[in-house]
């Protein structure tokens, strides 16, 4: 049975059957063909078959995703988490040919995952989200803009895919509540804070246009012809990861700060003032709370209680 025919079908029912959003099953494709293009070349054989898919060539595809080095990184290689996301993938496909097309082929049991690395979130400290918020150019409509994004990814912990998602339309800046679509569909309420609802509102206030798309770029290509809604000029992930980072260098920041880590400083900002575990759960959109839990290592009010009273006098 030919490997390119079943993974395409794999990618169209992770559309229409698991509702899977458009970036997830972008990625799975980007990470199948990977696959695929490693069998062609260790095999030597154009035409790959799930017969070449067993355990053999999964621990030899494992070795190279372990060497592969990582792109736009001196001297690194692949983490292991990143490898993970890989080898999950080829699980959930060969699941799929197991279970949906009744097919006999490689248990996906037998593709071993590897143990991650321990991993501590990126976050800043409130002076830094300050200096932050600080440094934005009040007298240009892209500043006023910038500033909005700050504040709404800090104050609601959206994912940076999320808020470039979002259109007008979608908030309620009299409520400041509103519903967003996160990974694997699931629908979850996040909150802005009042000083997100008051810097979006001047950032509203500054346009004079209809589009549907909640943040505009002001530069770059032009807009496409016949495009009444205003997607071609939508924020982009990567112009919004730009943006983050110029800030965090203007304002002098030591942390090497993303869009994701205004998300994890939303996290253990909630945490540290006492916040349960299962609403941050809630508010982050994590699937499980495992995932929530690492946040615990670094916001633990009570260890830091009982290091305090034994500590104070010495």
């Amino acid at each position: 049975m030919d490997l390119t025919n079943n993974i395409v079908k794999f990618l169209e029912y992770c559309e229409i059957d698991r509702n899977l959003s458009p970036n997830t099953i972008k990625m799975y494709d980007f990470y199948l063909a990977d696959f695929k293009s490693f069998l062609s070349k260790y095999l030597k054989k154009e035409k790959i078959t799930l017969q070449d898919v067993n355990s053999e060539n999964v621990k030899k595809y494992r070795i190279y995703l372990n060497r592969k080095p990582a792109k736009g990184k001196f001297n690194e290689n692949y983490k292991i988490s990143t490898q993970k996301t890989f080898l999950v993938c080829l699980r959930s496909f060969l699941k799929y040919l197991i279970v949906i097309e009744k097919m006999e082929t490689l248990s996906p049991d037998e593709i071993i995952l590897g143990k991650s690395e321990g991993r501590i979130p990126k976050f800043l400290q409130e002076e830094d989200l300050k200096s932050i918020f600080s440094v934005q150019n009040m007298a240009k409509r892209s500043g006023i803009r910038d500033k909005a994004i700050l504040l709404t990814l800090y104050s609601t912990g959206l994912r940076v895919s999320e808020l470039v998602n979002l259109n007008i339309d979608d908030i309620n800046l009299n409520t400041g509540e509103f519903p967003v679509i996160g990974k694997g569909r699931k629908v979850r309420t996040v909150y802005l804070s009042p000083a997100a609802i008051d810097s979006l509102r001047r950032y509203l206030n500054t346009r004079r246009d209809e589009f549907k798309p909640l943040f505009l770029r002001y530069s770059g290509i032009k807009m496409k012809p016949e495009d009444f809604d205003g997607e071609s000029l939508r924020l982009t992930v990567r112009s919004v990861q730009r943006m983050v980072k110029k800030y965090v260098e203007n304002a002098g920041v030591a942390v090497d700060a993303t869009p994701h880590t205004l998300r994890h400083s939303f996290a253990t900002t909630l945490l540290s003032q006492g916040a349960d575990l299962r609403s941050v759960q809630e508010l982050l959109g994590h699937s499980n709370v495992s995932t929530t839990q690492i946040y615990t290592h670094i916001t633990n009010k009570q260890l830091k209680d009982v290091h305090e009273k034994f500590m104070k006098d010495l």
